[in-house]
């Protein structure tokens, strides 16, 4: 059983394989596979692959080709056929950060006591992630984490704590890792590693599209996941993803909980002018 599943999801990528495979062909930490989840390409993405494979045969790869319905989709499947003892998702237009990263992340320190592991990402081009040429975005705590989700291209699950937490939700065509990793986070703790993980390229599905389904219920998921209630200061912050959902249920559930919430919310003002003076 290979360390590391490598799962890269495609289509239509000719455009952009052969780099992502570049980048993965001279690494210094040899012990994983390839996992090509193709969703029925139609372009020269599976011909691509095949040749990496002729070139690179001592590199496990294994492909499906299928249609599927969508990104998530083909990461749940890649997810079922995968052997490796972690799970890491590579974009097929994004690449690792330089050739040591793998033998970094998968180093025994790191493995041996952690369920998540993260690190950065460099961006390449502007997106709503961050500006072009920046790292995205440190260590993480919950709170932060209820604003904005690490980059998927900078983290890597332990494969048996990941299929306890499940699938990926396909309601969410956007935004299913953010969801997986709210449940990742009630139930584990995640490890920072302070290095670049891969060059991620905005353009991406996920990163310029809004996913209502997902905003409209990131509130009560989180709620249940942490099991919070309406009244707790972090799903009142601002800065929560779901907060203006949480103001709404807060005026249904009536007069008392709505003065509570704003009394709430006037505490984490006042704090946070503290801070600032």
């Amino acid at each position: 059983m290979p360390m590391l599943s490598i799962i890269i999801p495609t289509f239509n990528s000719a455009k952009t394989i052969g780099r992502c495979l570049g980048s993965i062909e001279n690494q210094t930490f040899s012990d994983f596979e390839i996992v090509i989840q193709d969703g029925f390409s139609r372009d020269r993405t599976l011909d691509i692959v095949h040749e990496f494979h002729q070139a690179n045969s001592r590199i496990e790869v294994q492909t499906e080709s299928v249609t599927d319905h969508g990104i998530y989709d083909a990461m749940n499947r890649a997810v079922s056929r995968a052997s490796g003892a972690w799970l890491y998702f590579l974009g097929s237009d994004d690449e690792l950060h330089d050739e040591h990263v793998l033998k970094a992340v998968m180093s025994p320190e790191n493995v041996e006591h952690s369920d998540v592991l993260y690190g950065n990402v460099r961006v390449i081009g502007d997106s709503d992630l961050a500006a072009h040429d920046s790292l995205y975005d440190g260590p993480f705590d919950l709170p932060k984490l209820l604003n904005r989700n690490i980059c998927h291209q900078a983290i890597f699950y332990r494969a048996d704590f990941a299929r306890l937490v499940g699938r990926y939700n396909q309601d969410y065509r956007a935004c299913a890792d953010w969801d997986f990793n709210f449940r990742c986070w009630a139930l584990s703790r995640f490890k920072y590693l302070d290095l670049t993980v891969a060059k991620f390229y905005a353009g991406g599905f996920t990163s310029v599209n809004m996913d209502e389904p997902f905003s409209r219920d990131v509130a009560v998921n989180v709620m249940r996941y942490f099991k919070f209630s309406l009244l707790n200061p972090l799903v009142n912050a601002p800065g929560f993803v779901g907060f203006s959902r949480i103001i709404d249920m807060q005026r249904t559930k009536g007069k008392l909980h709505s003065l509570s919430g704003r009394a709430i919310r006037r505490i984490l003002r006042l704090r946070g002018q503290a801070r600032i003076g």
